[in-house]
Parts: structure tokens; sequence; C-alpha cells
């Protein structure tokens, strides 16, 4: 039997990069998967296509989870196609990089809207059923800026710090119902996102890191699995970073 046979997960923001990773992993582990995206309905087609061949049920859906009545929308709808979600992976994420100087409001806002009340919006309008169930996992995607910082990048540490807040206040809440609530802080992860960087630069960051590489998408959704499976059954509130030592 696989590690998460039977099992219905909600990711957002799944149609490339970390997202699409654990999406993958998740239906290779026999879980069927609801996924959100915004922009590119092309790759979101291409995903429930190879999701699909793990035979697992899998759907696509066009929403904004910065959005509140959306997110509400979303879950009634995943709901209805799905008959039940047992586990949420808190994913969607943007940056707006650049130095407090010249960080214009508008993209202070708009980092801190998609990447931390999208956890907000999610979790509130997933967590009645999770309730009614006394049963579920919600993994919240974090960084390790949101750790340690990063200069060049308050509105997007701020964001990460915010999501490792709400974490442990979230699974203080509702661990008695046996709903549990982890982040995850990756590192350097290579993705396309990454392949444009200047190679030395890149270079640079590897050899900063004690195992000398940057993370794959595989080495979060590894995680994800993890916690999203009956294995961890003891784990929430936690903090677990997928970094190669890089805050060690």
């Amino acid at each position: 039997m696989k590690l998460l046979e039977g099992k219905v997960t909600l990711i957002t923001g799944a149609s490339r990069g970390i997202g699409r990773g654990i999406a993958l992993e998740l239906a290779k582990n026999g879980s069927d998967v609801a996924f959100t995206f915004l922009s590119s309905p092309e790759k979101a087609a291409e995903l429930e296509k190879e999701l699909s061949q793990y035979n697992v049920k899998a759907k696509g859906y066009k929403s904004d989870a910065a959005d509140f009545k959306a997110s509400e929308e979303l879950i009634a709808s995943i709901l209805a196609d799905f008959g039940r979600i047992d586990v949420v992976v808190n994913n969607a994420g943007i940056t707006r990089d650049n130095l407090l100087m010249r960080m214009s409001e508008d993209h202070f806002d708009e980092v801190i809207k998609t990447n931390l009340k999208s956890v907000f919006n999610i979790t509130k309008a997933v967590q009645k059923t999770m309730l009614k169930e006394r049963k579920g996992s919600i993994i919240n995607i974090s960084s390790v800026v949101g750790v340690k910082g990063n200069a060049g990048q308050a509105n997007y540490a701020a964001s990460k710090a915010g999501i490792i807040g709400f974490t442990k206040s979230i699974a203080l809440e509702l661990g008695s119902r046996n709903i549990r609530c982890n982040a995850i802080a990756p590192g350097f992860i290579e993705t396309e996102m990454t392949g444009v960087l200047n190679p030395e630069v890149v270079k640079q960051w590897r050899e900063a890191i004690p195992l000398k590489r940057g993370g794959t998408p595989e080495d979060v959704a590894n995680l994800v699995v993890f916690l999203a499976s009956d294995k961890s059954a003891y784990i929430t509130g936690q903090v677990i970073n997928v970094d190669g030592g890089m805050l060690t």
C-alpha cells in the first residue's frame, strides 16, 4: 500500500517549481490531488495529465489563494468533486525583491497578501471540514529567509516569518481535534526560476552550503509526503528546514 493511498490533498500554486514537484510526489504516493493555478491553464492541464498517470484523481482549479471569498469557493468546489480534504499544502507565493529604500508599498502589500494572507484564507476555509472529520494535516511552505532574514527581501522575509508564527498558533488551536500544522523552510532550491540566475552566483551559493549543492523540488516534496502521512502523526507545530545545512 502506498503511503498516502486514500487521501485527498489540496496544494496551492502547483503549476511549476516546488509546487509541481510536491504535486507529483503526492500522486506517486497514492494521494488524489486538487491543485490551484492562477495564470497558466496550459501548464495546469499538463500537470493534470501527468498526475493522472499515477492512477489518482487530479484536478486543477484556477483560483487566487490571496482572495478570501475565492478560497471559500475553492474549498466548496473541491469537497463537491473529491468528497473530502485530508491534507492541505499552502505553497502559493511570489517575490518582489528590492532594498527597503526602493521597495514600493504596493510590492510589500502584494507579497504579504499572496504569501501570508493566502495561508490564512485557505486554512480558515478548510478547517470546518477537518474539524468535522477530526483529522487533517496542514503543511505551510515557509523559507529559511523567514528564519534568518535576507537583505533586499524584507517583504518576502516578513511574509515567510509570519507563516511560521501562524503555523505554531494553528497547531495549538487545532491539535485537540487531531489536526496537525507544520511548516517547511526550504533553502536554495534549484528550479526554472533559479536557472536564469548568473551561473557564478549560483556556484558561490552552492559552495556556501555544507552539502555543496542546491536542493531539488523533490527534496522538499519528500518531506511534504512524510508530514502528510500517518508516519508523522505525533509531529505538529514544527518548522523543518530543507536547506542542505545552510542555517547550521
